[in-house]
């Protein structure tokens, strides 16, 4: 028989659902040449061995195994051009998304009339109460609002993860996409040049069957992320611009910190006849730290986000590994900072300047160093 369809599983930690997930699908699918594709991002917790356990059992599962790169977006964009079926589906390994919905999509698909099918969480008929998450129900309501206006299709939940189309319409885009973030339904919408003839199927959100969700608190955050990625990535590189907006609030901090010291201690110095410079060099090196401790943290929570430090002890680790690589430009900061003081510029002025000229040297090494992404 003739492969028809092709189902997409992005994993990162779903060993204990993989099985379960596998017995669905051939239930769903009974009837319908299919296979399933399991692009999984190197897990700690053996996932890609219960993959190959399984594939070993049963041909139509395929394993992909990614080492040295991330993302759920560039995983599902590696599944889908890997299979040869005419049609492709994507969606989540945990049970959230329900299989029995895959045969009248893939109906939708093959009649013609429509070129995506996609399960929606808010469709009349569709419910979220077994998630229980009614925080992430309002946050994801919000990106779709911002979603729909910024793609120009109105859709009930374009920030869906489960969906389906023609192999040969995400090929013709697939270079295109900027494969960032989670949520390649809304980077595929917004990517096809012709408008896509789509079919929304209510769908009843369940809660993950095992394991924990990957999706956080900064889940809006991601959305704008992708978003950024996919009209200004390709003259500035987001994980930089987002390195630079986060060391912007980190001057807000630095500049905090230095006014507070200057003005609690600038007199201290100046009644104890030590030179104008002295209390300065104190303000802009406390300044410095606090700031640098402040872009760590931030750092670690939205640019590194698929690298994120966990745990007290990598947490110490990282930060003092993020101080001593920033170290070179913390003494380059100070450094040219201190020389224009002593020219005569006004220290706040002096401050930023020292600031710039070490971030390009923070950002590099420590990319490479706390967190592993160059």
């Amino acid at each position: 028989m003739t492969l028809r369809l092709g189902v997409v599983l992005p994993t990162y930690n779903e060993r204990k659902n993989l099985r379960g997930m596998v017995e669905r699908l051939d239930k769903a699918l009974a009837g319908i040449p299919w296979e399933v594709i399991i692009v999984d991002d190197n897990s700690p917790d053996g996932t890609s061995d219960e993959a190959r356990a399984i594939a070993q059992e049963d041909s139509r599962v395929r394993v992909i195994q990614r080492i040295g790169r991330r993302g759920l977006s560039s995983a599902a964009i590696e599944g889908m051009c890997a299979t040869a079926a005419p049609v492709v589906a994507v969606m989540d390994a945990d049970h959230q998304h329900d299989p029995a919905l895959l045969p009248g999509m893939l109906a939708a698909i093959e009649s013609g009339e429509y070129d995506l099918s996609y399960a929606s969480r808010f469709a009349e008929g569709a419910s979220t109460e077994e998630w229980g998450r009614p925080d992430r129900v309002k946050a994801s309501n919000l990106a779709n609002r911002i979603a729909n206006k910024v793609t120009g299709v109105e859709l009930t939940d374009p920030m869906s993860g489960y969906f389906m189309l023609k192999t040969e319409v995400l090929r013709a885009d697939a270079h295109r996409l900027s494969g960032v973030g989670f949520k390649i339904l809304l980077d595929i919408l917004a990517t096809v040049e012709q408008p896509l003839r789509i079919k929304e199927v209510p769908m009843n959100f369940a809660a993950r069957a095992e394991g924990e969700s990957k999706l956080d608190r900064t889940v809006v955050f991601e959305f704008m992320v992708g978003l950024y990625d996919k009209w200004l990535g390709r003259w500035i590189p987001t994980r930089f611009a987002l390195f630079g907006t986060i060391g912007g609030l980190g001057v807000v901090v630095h500049m905090a910190v230095l006014a507070a010291v200057l003005g609690l201690f600038g007199e201290a110095f100046a009644v104890a006849h030590y030179p104008k410079e002295v209390a300065f060099i104190a303000g802009q090196t406390t300044a410095a730290l606090v700031a640098m401790t402040f872009n760590f943290v931030l750092n670690n929570e939205l640019t590194y986000a698929d690298k994120r430090l966990r745990g007290f002890v990598p947490l110490l680790t990282g930060w003092v590994r993020f101080l001593i690589t920033c170290a070179f430009g913390l003494l380059a900061n100070i450094g040219a900072a201190t020389a224009l003081v002593r020219l005569g510029f006004n220290p706040y002025p002096a401050a930023i300047v020292g600031i710039v000229l070490g971030s390009v040297w923070n950002f590099a090494l420590s990319s490479k160093f706390v967190w592993g992404k160059y």
